[in-house]
């Protein structure tokens, strides 16, 4: 079974590349498939909403709250019945979709598209030319990693202005795998990621506001960064991950610091060309 990336092109991830993850999870109309990423480079797994980008004055909101219109619809819950599932569903399963889906059977794609209805997406997402500066310098392969859907990913990352930046992106679309969704922080998904592109875990560094999700990676021998400064005020006190924790490698408060640590410059010998 293959792992999937879409691959960004300069209007967002229109035009871009996928190769499917799993059965079931076709490339959008006029997007060519393409070959696995070069196997030499190093390569950084991104994380979407608060680590490129703020999304919890205005976006994060919208999405809990349709989240919880919809759990309310499933299941006849009150509203604070259903807000209370709905939290309790992310903390038990890292993606409330996976409790909806575990004890409800809902569709996944009906969730996702239900539950992520923005049509003004472009004026929530700020861009921030620093961001844009931080990609362009940043050396070897940048794939984005989301639990977010693949049209509101593609929504984000086109407000943002990166998508020439990026060599790919997976989605909570292509996180299945023999028929079960494994979002973050699934250790077999984000070993299959890496086998898709062909590197050592050492080789890939994933970048998160989400400490669970690093402390996943950093099991499978992938190097973790922890961007703190845009989520960490906004969890309860008692959910707030302590600097020096197992499962970090590099603590920035934004994700445009990267530049200024040691694996910014941390580029892997070239492994050999087997003789002929």
């Amino acid at each position: 079974m293959k792992a999937a990336f879409r691959r960004p092109a300069r209007a967002g991830l229109a035009h871009g590349r996928v190769v499917a993850l799993a059965p079931g999870n076709a490339p959008a109309r006029g997007v060519p498939r393409a070959n696995p990423l070069p196997a030499r480079r190093p390569v950084w797994l991104l994380d979407l909403d608060n680590t490129l980008h703020d999304a919890v004055a205005d976006i994060m909101p919208r999405i809990n709250r349709a989240m919880t219109d919809y759990v309310m619809q499933t299941t006849g819950l009150d509203e604070p019945q259903a807000s209370a599932l709905r939290s309790a569903y992310w903390r038990r399963y890292g993606a409330t979709l996976l409790g909806m889906v575990r004890h409800h059977s809902v569709d996944v794609h009906h969730f996702l598209r239900e539950t992520h209805p923005f049509p003004d997406l472009h004026r929530l997402v700020r861009r921030d030319m620093r961001l844009m500066h931080l990609l362009r310098r940043l050396p070897g392969r940048k794939v984005v990693v989301t639990n977010a859907p693949a049209a509101y990913a593609a929504g984000v990352i086109a407000a943002l202005g990166i998508g020439p930046m990026l060599d790919g992106m997976v989605a909570i679309e292509q996180m299945q795998f023999a028929g079960r969704l494994l979002p973050k922080p699934s250790r077999p998904m984000l070993r299959k990621v890496v086998a898709r592109l062909g590197l050592h875990p050492t080789r890939c560094v994933l970048v998160e506001d989400t400490v669970d999700n690093l402390r996943a990676a950093r099991h499978c021998g992938v190097k973790t960064v922890w961007v703190s400064g845009i989520a960490y005020r906004a969890r309860p006190v008692w959910l707030r991950p302590r600097r020096g924790q197992r499962g970090i490698d590099v603590h920035v408060r934004s994700v445009v610091q990267l530049a200024r640590t040691p694996l910014f410059g941390h580029v892997p010998s070239p492994v050999p060309e087997p003789r002929p």
